[in-house]
């Protein structure tokens, strides 16, 4: 079995697939030498060439090999398939914008090596440093305010796409893992905690990139809200 898999969950990134893919592979090879990992580009149904311009990657490269969806099924049904389908010990991912700082993905696989099940980085602890639009810090702040409050958890920062998993405790809790898009994440660590596992957060940097954000308070906030109670009637 390889030491890591990093998964990269994609939806119309055509323009970033080919930068991702090196940084990430300069970072890994930098951890596990040329032979102890692998890249998985979760391709989630893309309307764009994102599909092509991965499946070339993978050609040209034995370390990269692609998910691919015909129709898109979520960011957390991608990233699920692609934990099942992954060969590394640790598994990884990350956002496909590279936010998070890679300097730091050498602590989260050997916090998973040091026996967590689960690694994350997170954007809300003191010593975090994060440059992000105030309306997203926000609805940050308050996802998370209820999370803890509803659900119980003990962690700051439930959604950063920044985490490192280890694959033999994780598999077990896919299949009960209900969400298949953004509340994923949140799910899969409310379920490690009841279960008892381990699981570590660091701080971490972060710097929003790319898009414009597109957080609508209100509308996000009944969202993350509804998700939160589902899950708190569905659990206990």
């Amino acid at each position: 079995m390889l030491k890591l898999t990093v998964i990269l969950p994609m939806h119309n990134e055509a323009k970033r697939v080919a930068g991702c893919v090196e940084l990430v592979g300069n970072a890994c090879r930098r951890l596990t030498g040329p032979e102890g990992y692998e890249i998985l580009v979760a391709e989630d149904g893309s309307s764009d060439s994102t599909y092509a311009v991965a499946r070339s990657l993978a050609a040209n490269d034995r370390h990269v090999r692609v998910f691919h969806s015909e129709k898109r099924i979520g960011r957390g049904a991608a990233l699920a398939a692609a934990i099942r389908a992954s060969k590394g010990a640790v598994v990884a991912y990350m956002d496909a914008d590279l936010s998070s700082d890679l300097k730091h993905l050498g602590d989260l696989v050997s916090r998973v090596e040091d026996g967590a099940a689960i690694a994350t980085g997170s954007r809300l602890m003191r010593a975090s440093r994060t440059k992000r639009s105030p309306k997203r810090e926000i609805a940050s702040r308050g996802y998370n305010f209820l999370v803890r409050a509803i659900l119980g958890s003990r962690l700051h920062d439930h959604q950063c796409g920044f985490k490192a998993l280890d694959r033999k405790k994780i598999l077990p809790l896919l299949s009960d893992v209900r969400d298949t898009h953004w509340f994923w994440d949140t799910e899969l660590i409310v379920r490690a905690q009841r279960k008892g596992l381990r699981i570590d957060e660091m701080p971490i940097e972060w710097a929003e990139k790319g898009r414009q954000s597109t957080v609508d308070l209100k509308k996000d906030v009944a969202y993350m809200a509804s998700k939160i109670l589902d899950l708190k009637l569905r659990l206990g």
